[in-house]
Order: C-alpha cells, then sequence, then structure tokens
C-alpha cells in the first residue's frame, strides 16, 4: 500500500510494480491550496531581503515555487539568496528546476540533519524563510531563532484527511490484500490509523511498515505496531527495502 498524497505516488508504485509487487495507492494525506495567501504575499513580496530559504518537502517545492513565480511575475530568483530543504527528493524537485548548489542534508533527511549543518550553524542576523504547509513540526524554526536567525513562515499549501480513502482502506484488507504499508511522515501515519479505526490494530498486525524516518519508527512503536521498518525517504531506498524484506529479486 502507497498512501503518499494524489499525483505523489506514481515512481514509487513503478517501482514496486517493477519488482514484481502490486502497488495500492490509497493517500492518508491529501495536499490542497490555502485560503488566505496574503501571509504567503507578505514574505514573498520581500523575497529580495532573505539571506536562506529553506524548503520543508516536495510539496512545499511545487506549491511554492508555482505561487512564487506568479506573485514576482517572471521576475528571476534573487542571485544572493541560498536555497536549501531537508531531504533528497525536494533536493530533486528544486535541481529539476534549475537550482544549482541546493544546501541539503547527506543521508538523514529531516530538521535534525539539516540544522546539523555547517551551513546553519551560525546564522546570527540571518533572514531564512521557510517554505511549509500549515502548521507541522517548529523544531526548524525554533532552533535557527535560537541560534540568532529572523526567521519567517511561509506556509503555501495545508494538508487534510482524505474524505474516500477509507473505503478504500477498508476494501483492500477485507480482500486480504496488503502485506505491507508504506508511509512517508507522522502525519500520514496518524491518519492512517484514524481511516483504520477501531481495526487498526488488527489489520496492521498483519502488515510490515515500511517508514521513511526513524522518528516516524518511533511513534509507530508508542502505538503498538512491531514490524517497522526504517526504508529510507527515497523511492529507490523504499523500493530496495521491500524487495529485501519480502526476498525477492535483487532490485536495481
Amino acid at each position: 500500500m502507497v498512501t503518499r498524497p494524489k499525483g505523489q505516488a506514481d515512481a514509487l508504485s513503478a517501482l514496486i510494480r517493477q519488482a514484481g509487487g502490486e502497488p495500492l495507492e490509497c493517500p492518508t494525506l491529501e495536499i490542497h491550496d490555502l485560503a488566505d495567501l496574503a501571509p504567503f504575499h507578505a514574505v514573498v513580496d520581500r523575497l529580495d531581503s532573505f539571506d536562506a530559504a529553506i524548503f520543508i518537502s516536495r510539496n512545499a517545492v511545487r506549491r511554492a515555487l508555482a505561487l512564487i513565480d506568479r506573485r514576482r511575475d517572471g521576475k528571476p530568483w534573487p542571485a544572493h539568496l541560498q536555497v536549501a530543504t531537508v531531504g533528497s527528493g525536494s533536493r530533486e524537485e528544486l535541481a529539476a528546476r534549475g537550482f544549482s548548489g541546493v544546501i541539503a542534508p547527506g543521508a538523514q533527511s529531516d530538521s535534525e540533519a539539516l540544522l546539523a549543518l555547517r551551513e546553519f550553524s551560525d546564522v546570527a542576523g540571518k533572514r531564512i524563510a521557510i517554505f511549509r504547509g500549515e502548521g507541522g513540526r517548529r523544531l526548524l524554526g525554533d532552533t535557527l531563532a535560537a541560534r540568532g536567525a529572523l526567521v519567517e513562515h511561509a506556509a503555501c499549501y495545508r494538508r487534510t484527511l482524505p474524505a474516500q480513502s477509507g473505503a478504500l482502506l477498508a476494501a483492500a484488507w477485507e480482500g486480504g490484500k496488503v502485506d505491507a504499508v508504506t508511509l512517508s511522515s507522522g502525519e500520514g501515519l496518524a491518519n492512517l490509523l484514524a481511516m483504520l479505526g477501531a481495526e487498526a490494530s488488527r489489520r496492521l498486525a498483519g502488515a510490515a511498515l515500511f517508514v521513511a524516518h526513524a522518528r516516524v519508527a518511533d511513534e509507530a512503536a508508542r502505538q503498538g505496531l512491531e514490524r517497522v521498518i526504517v526504508a529510507g525517504p527515497g523511492d529507490a531506498e523504499t523500493a530496495a527495502a521491500l524487495v529485501a524484506y519480502f526476498g525477492g529479486a535483487s532490485y536495481n
């Protein structure tokens, strides 16, 4: 089961299919536009005044850059403005849009890893914009601010619980089709448990959970889930972990 938002599961599903598995796409998150973009525009209108821009996720890259281009009416990205992100997927997304020299962790893909980089150790007086979804973890912004940075958050999308995926989940388990579940975030895990309701423990007991980060694995353990594998944040890493777990042919 691939639980990524609609439109973001194709690559992983293709790798699973290529390795002989059957991907079941069932989003546990929906991505929506914000009703009020005024706070976002207030940051974008002062983009040239910032020293660094951090994109929290693929969704942040896609949504923020589309909105920035529209707001700035084709005006180029400020040449001095450093670009950073927390993961390999969002770094690839930025590279595909022409950004070079993106600051990102090499292995671990999360706020902690980004904060450990040399570039963000001495940020006193630096102006930093963080492009992200509405809400979310505060660790990155709070830590940078504690180090003396002037941090502003620019929310560019919101996440919601899917309206129809609950029925898809129930049908999949009733058909005995689910051997593994892939999860990208703690919020996705929380939504999965909410969507399964009282049947969550029973249904997930028979499936292995492949998660992107140790933090998600820890949360799964707190929920009493035992068969949890930290696969890594990338599609290829997840597919390789699935193949290794189920003892399939070597994955290339």
